[in-house]
């Protein structure tokens, strides 16, 4: 398969992440069908699109036909076959759970039409772990966005050894005609690139916020000033989800076994208190 013969995109997930992704998509011009399990999910992921459309036209950032064409594009159910019945391509954007994702493959797998490349947005689970489930392991990557998805001009694509390299060619082509800038991983490495950096540097914020050396406010002030960062670890943990981030941690530390690997007792009191940043409008900040 080629880039070019790619027409029908199907987004699984309307969260943070899944419905940008799929806006994206539909600006690019393509057929885009979101689906989710959370019917919530889905109308306000349509609502965002509703108004973001109008809001960039206003600004002048897109011209209204452009704006018509993409909310035309876009279609959301609930229904797993109808989103991904006839679609060539899948961008996988559900929660960071093993087991979730490995039943999603495999229902994929049987409900796609046997071209088509399934990729998951996992920002940590690499691909390998998920495409046994399926019985073409050959048309399985990760192909991972930053959130804000309509914003950040990165998108990883990781190819396993499973992966073949037409998999990973059109699924960084792909990325291209959404108006990404691709970067291809040739081998799997738990959180890929970015992730790693930005691990490196949350573990130890977080620890020096559990120790009491500082207050997760002071440290984001030292980032941003000293190191001349756009926001700091705790703010950007806000954003992406103390969640998410904690799920990520206990997928992580199941895996290793290892207890340094365990999720940060501050990330787990917040995770607890359903404290989960932004979305919540209340995490490590408080958000009117």
């Amino acid at each position: 398969m080629r880039v070019e013969d790619i027409k029908k995109i199907c987004v699984i997930g309307a969260g943070n992440m899944g419905h940008q992704i799929a806006l994206c998509a539909a600006l690019a011009g393509y057929q885009v069908t979101c689906t989710d399990i959370s019917q919530e999910m889905l109308d306000k992921a349509e609502g965002f699109a509703r108004k973001y459309l109008p809001e960039r036209v206003a600004k002048g950032k897109m011209k209204q036909e452009q704006a018509d064409k993409a909310l035309a594009n876009l279609s959301f159910t609930q229904s797993l076959e109808d989103a991904a019945g006839d679609t060539d391509f899948v961008i996988e954007a559900a929660v960071e759970k093993m087991n979730i994702k490995r039943k999603l493959f495999a229902d994929l797998d049987r409900i796609t039409p046997a071209h088509a490349i399934l990729a998951t947005n996992s920002s940590f689970i690499v691909s390998s772990l998920v495409s046994d489930a399926t019985k073409r392991p050959d048309k399985v990557c990760n192909m991972h966005f930053f959130n804000p998805a309509l914003v950040m001009k990165l998108v990883e694509v990781v190819q396993g050894t499973h992966t073949s390299p037409e998999t990973a060619q059109v699924t960084m082509d792909l990325a291209a005609k959404l108006g990404k800038s691709g970067v291809l991983l040739k081998k799997e490495i738990y959180g890929f690139l970015v992730n790693r950096i930005l691990a490196a540097l949350n573990h130890e914020a977080l620890f020096l916020a559990d120790m009491g050396i500082a207050t997760p406010e002071e440290i984001d002030m030292a980032v941003t000033n000293a190191l001349g960062h756009p926001m700091g670890p705790f703010r950007l943990m806000d954003f992406t989800g103390i969640d998410l981030a904690y799920y990520i941690g206990m997928e992580h530390y199941q895996d290793t076994r290892d207890p340094k690997d365990k999720p940060s007792p501050i990330l787990v009191e917040k995770f607890t208190r359903g404290e989960y940043g932004f979305k919540t409008k209340k995490g490590f900040y408080t958000y009117d």
